[in-house]
């Protein structure tokens, strides 16, 4: 257990990275796929972990919020990921050393030298993996009992709540989260990272397409706020978008991490470094319904996300650091550095793994003095400032090479005595100093000008109109007697609730919007889609008093083997309340 008593602070910094990846486990492997789990796994996820536990020897605690979404907990936990994950890292190696033969007769010394650290590099990260007994959760679940970090949940496959049909499914989405979290952390979570920081306030609702099966759309009806969802599971806090608490800032961190630019208020409000008072501190989420157990929100600050978001302007697009997108094929192994800001791929030049390391430093200053700034208007207020710093975990690793060290240089200046702001976590603050005031909040996410629009739109309508249709059917089975007392109908229900979780998945909108892997994503939906129907028949068979035949028996093992993941899912959470 490591020391994680606290200096007097003037203000608080809190990181949170948000873990992610659709299930993937069973549904290809390159270049979509299980790839995409084993990638982030090698370059994310154990490089993380290291830098918590160098940390931790010299006694110092990150105190970051982590969020490990259910879904990623289900395929880290899968036996198919730990029984391939070796062989990938196996793979890369021989690809380094294929490399650095290559480059040994080819004139290239440095090159050679970039191979062997890449051999290094993924022989340390099988090392770790096998010290670990393959199992990573047990990694991060220890570094939170360290007290080094909070785990905290997500919905259970990333489900977009504002546009989720029903209550029921919100519901579910949170619930079976806190399960998984649950039996996998070993305790509940306080906080909850909501799905693309989307939120949807209380009132009316109108369903955005026509349901298949449907001749016309379905009339508006109330709806349930999300935070009384988080309510019902006992969540005490969740991250919210700049906009939601000040509409003079808005920027689309995808947009900047694909090099895009700040405009407007916002540009002028980050680069002049005024202080957004009400982004450093927390409130209760106000809505029309009384609070039996109200939630707390934490606003993202632009200023210091934009260090780290941007691939345009941020320390990622700086010309020392590893190029993401330059690879040597067969192995896939990256030899250039950024170089220039939009530099053809001809021009890249040479990496030195070196160089790019000693940068962090240099940045993790820059980035601290920049944290103390933004916070230093707030130091004499009678309440310490809070600035809330919330990234994807894959941006630390995966796209930025050198992010999880610079987080640890990061965390290595803010403990020295002279710096007056102290790294915590939400649930720590959250205890220490809870929100005084309250704010209604309106419906907003942190996609394109922080509405719905990257998740429902001309390409991504026909999803919706198949989700809602089989958001109702499960509701209604679930509230059904068929499958109370009946193994076999409960088994059935159950496999219906897992297509239905892995339907409503945000990341395939988001894919098919953003064309990062379209043809993957919309034959992973469709895959989905035709999973449920088989079992939405087999489920009327059995209401029927019929027994499954032979064919239908073969299925439902092939479907239950392809999307073996929340085992204990508990079809009542559907039921209408």
């Amino acid at each position: 257990m490591i020391d994680t008593s606290e200096k007097r602070p003037s203000a608080y910094l809190t990181f949170t990275l948000h873990a992610h990846l659709p299930y993937v486990v069973n549904h290809g492997t390159w270049p979509h796929g299980l790839e995409w789990l084993h990638e982030a796994a090698a370059e994310t996820y154990l490089p993380l972990l290291r830098v918590i536990r160098n940390l931790e020897r010299d006694g110092i605690a990150l105190k970051a919020n982590l969020n490990l979404s259910p879904i990623l907990l289900e395929q880290l936990a899968h036996p198919i990921f730990q029984a391939e994950f070796p062989r990938y890292l196996e793979r890369k190696i021989a690809a380094a050393i294929e490399d650095e033969a290559y480059f040994n007769q080819n004139g290239g010394p440095h090159l050679a030298e970039t191979a062997r650290y890449w051999q290094e590099f993924f022989r340390q990260t099988l090392d770790h993996f096998q010290t670990l007994g393959g199992d990573i959760i047990r990694g991060f679940r220890e570094a939170a009992e360290s007290g080094s970090i909070d785990i905290i949940t997500c919905g259970a496959t990333h489900g977009y709540f504002p546009l989720l049909g029903t209550d029921e499914s919100v519901r579910a989405q949170v619930e079976v989260g806190v399960a998984t979290h649950e039996r996998h952390i070993g305790k509940h979570p306080r906080g909850i990272w909501l799905p693309e920081c989307a939120y949807r306030p209380a009132g009316m609702w109108s369903c955005p397409v026509t349901p298949r099966g449907s001749s016309k759309p379905w009339p508006p009806f109330d709806r349930k706020g999300v935070e009384e969802a988080l309510e019902d599971a006992a969540i005490d806090y969740f991250f919210v978008d700049t906009h939601m608490v000040e509409e003079s800032v808005m920027f689309t961190p995808y947009e900047l991490r694909a090099g895009g630019s700040v405009g407007g208020a916002a540009s002028l409000a980050v680069e002049t470094g005024s202080p957004h008072r009400s982004l450093y501190q927390l409130y209760y989420v106000d809505g029309p319904r009384a609070h039996r157990h109200p939630v707390a929100i934490f606003p993202r600050d632009p200023r210091t996300g934009l260090q780290v978001w941007s691939g345009d302007a941020g320390y990622p697009a700086d010309g020392t650091y590893l190029d993401f997108h330059k690879k040597r094929f067969p192995g896939g192994h990256r030899y250039w550095q950024v170089t220039g800001p939009r530099i053809d791929m001809a021009f890249k030049t040479p990496y030195y793994p070196e160089k790019a390391a000693a940068l962090t430093k240099t940045h993790a200053e820059h980035y601290v003095a920049l944290v103390v700034d933004s916070l230093k208007p707030g130091f004499k207020g009678p309440v310490p400032s809070i600035l809330t710093s919330p990234f994807d975990a894959e941006l630390f690793g995966h796209w930025w090479f050198e992010g999880p060290v610079w987080l640890e240089h990061v965390a290595r200046a803010m403990a020295r005595a002279d710096i007056p702001v102290a790294l915590t976590s939400c649930a720590d603050y959250l205890d220490r100093f809870p929100p005084a005031g309250h704010l209604a909040l309106p419906e907003g996410s942190w996609g394109k000008n922080g509405t719905d629009e990257v998740w429902l739109n001309p390409d991504t309508r026909w999803t919706w109109e198949h989700i809602y249709p089989a958001e109702v059917a499960v509701r209604e089975a679930a509230s059904s007697e068929h499958w109370k007392g009946s193994p076999s109908g409960e088994r059935i229900l159950q496999q219906m609730c897992r297509e239905l979780l892995l339907l409503e998945a945000s990341d395939w909108q988001f894919l098919i919007t953003t064309e990062a892997a379209r043809d993957y994503a919309e034959a992973r939906f469709r895959g989905h889609l035709a999973s449920f129907q088989a079992i939405e028949k087999m489920w009327k068979l059995h209401c029927s008093g019929a027994t499954l035949g032979t064919d239908e028996e073969t299925r439902l093992k092939e479907i239950e083997s392809e999307d073996s993941v929340f085992a204990d899912v508990d079809p009542g959470l559907w039921a209408a309340r």
